[in-house]
């Protein structure tokens, strides 16, 4: 049995750190993900080793992975369906997922793919933009999710990303009535703004008629809802789940909810924890995601499951890299929780 299966692209981070001056001579929008080809890719990675900007860290990434990474850590049974390639790449990040108790399947592996890779570019400030080539990832098909998975769990977890790969598209169609048979709970993480302005209709795909949760930040919020006020975009995001989630960076979390029984609208507030510097905000939504969502699952309130997700993401960015250690999950949970 399983607590939750999620679907996502298998990316392999290359983060790097640079000044404003040095990313924009890249052209990438910062904040931003951008998609490219595998010649792109390496012509910004020959780009960053001509200016002398040397790799800070490697580690195993994808949006749906980190949050099920950050899932596992806090004691929860993850499921992870992806697509990697049969290269030394490939095998070095499901062996990293499952080191950290998320179980995968065989049918992720396509022999003769490249497995995707992410340049993630950090600014002094903090702030993450990412370079995707997203290799044999962008080939996800029903054949690389193992549908069983998801008959053994509770929640259905699907990244924004793949809104952009329409070779998943009929998979998704099939995961939400697998979903709906076996009374599985759907979530649903909006991941980047790049993915609501290129491929709102791929979303809606995701969306269906209706989810349990939609985590996102306010700028996606607006985006999608065309709302200029957070909150009222987090009430315009009830007509497509039951529950949203939309982070504001330092600013609180609001979490719009409608109750099943009454159908009224609520709102929490919940306090940003402060920190003093930012180092990194790769992976802070993902992590988020995956405690909130752990949270839920284990029966708390919504206002103890943004507030253990705030003081995760906020350890996060403190740090380079998309996760923290197995052990400092943990120790936030028992600070948190315990209070």
């Amino acid at each position: 049995m399983y607590d939750v299966m999620a679907v996502g692209n298998a990316l392999v981070d290359y983060e790097f750190v640079l000044t404003d001056a040095a990313l924009e001579e890249t052209e990438l929008t910062k904040g931003n993900m951008t998609l490219v080809s595998l010649e792109e890719q390496q012509q910004v990675l020959a780009f960053l080793k001509l200016a002398n900007i040397k790799l800070s860290k490697k580690a195993g990434g994808g949006s749906a992975a980190n949050t099920m990474f950050a899932f596992a850590s806090l004691g929860g049974k993850p499921f992870y369906a992806c697509r990697v390639g049969d290269d030394e790449q490939g095998l070095f990040y499901l062996k990293d997922l499952n080191e950290a108790g998320v179980a995968t399947s065989k049918q992720s592996i396509h022999a003769g793919g490249v497995t995707g890779s992410c340049v993630v570019a950090v600014t002094e400030d903090g702030e993450r933009t990412m370079q995707t080539y997203l290799g044999t990832s962008s080939d996800i098909t029903s054949d690389n999710v193992d549908f069983d998975a998801l008959t053994q769990a509770d929640w259905l977890y699907i990244e924004g990303y793949l809104a952009m790969s329409e070779s998943i598209q009929p998979a998704m169609t099939q995961l939400r009535q697998q979903a709906g048979i076996h009374n599985a709970k759907i979530a649903v993480s909006f991941a980047d703004p790049a993915v609501v302005k290129f491929a709102k209709e791929g979303l809606l795909n995701m969306l269906g008629n209706k989810v349990e949760v939609i985590f996102c930040n306010s700028e996606e919020a607006r985006l999608f809802t065309e709302k200029k006020q957070i909150k009222a975009a987090a009430r315009a995001l009830l007509d497509y789940c039951q529950i949203a989630v939309v982070t504001d960076s330092a600013n609180p979390t609001i979490i719009a909810y409608k109750s099943e029984q009454t159908k009224e609208v609520g709102f929490y507030e919940v306090t940003t924890p402060t920190v003093a510097h930012v180092t990194d905000t790769n992976g802070a939504g993902d992590n988020y995601a995956g405690t909130f969502l752990y949270a839920l699952s284990q029966q708390y309130s919504l206002p103890e499951c943004g507030r253990l997700a705030g003081e995760v993401s906020a350890q996060v960015i403190q740090q380079f890299g998309p996760r923290l250690s197995s052990q400092d999950y943990k120790d936030i949970a028992h600070r948190v929780l315990t209070v």
